[in-house]
């Protein structure tokens, strides 16, 4: 009997080499396959997969600096990391963001901060609490 396959995440990107990049970057996750239109990332029993906005689309959509965030939208995803205070480092570092240390929360044993990757989508890093 086959195993089920592993939890995954969608991100649509304008530019998929620098938003594959980004999150490998930041989350630290490896690619584990990649054609003309998508990388899959992967880490910890997740793949986080960057998906190409097809080339009509992508050409009407003007990604600003820095990026209009996509806040209002109807799912974040939430990704662990060692430490939020590298993953900010590497997200303001690759033209993203995650939040000052004054916006961090804590609950159910992780500390957690919302950023932004380059293209403004919206995610969440957690790190073990101390």
């Amino acid at each position: 009997m086959p195993s089920r396959p592993l939890p995954s995440a969608v991100v649509f990107a304008k530019d998929v080499p620098r938003l594959a990049a980004f999150y490998a970057q930041v989350v630290g996750m490896q690619e584990v396959a990649s054609d003309a239109h998508h990388v899959v990332l992967g880490a910890e029993g997740f793949q986080l997969v960057v998906h190409g906005i097809p080339a009509a689309i992508a050409r009407q959509i003007e990604i600003s600096s820095p990026p209009e965030l996509r806040e209002e939208t109807a799912l974040k995803i939430c990704l662990p990391v060692e430490s939020i205070s590298a993953a900010r480092a590497y997200a303001t570092a690759l033209g993203g963001g995650v939040k000052a240390p004054r916006a961090e929360w804590t609950a159910r044993g992780f500390r957690a901060c919302d950023g932004h990757d380059p293209e403004g989508n919206v995610f969440q890093v957690r790190e073990a609490a101390a």
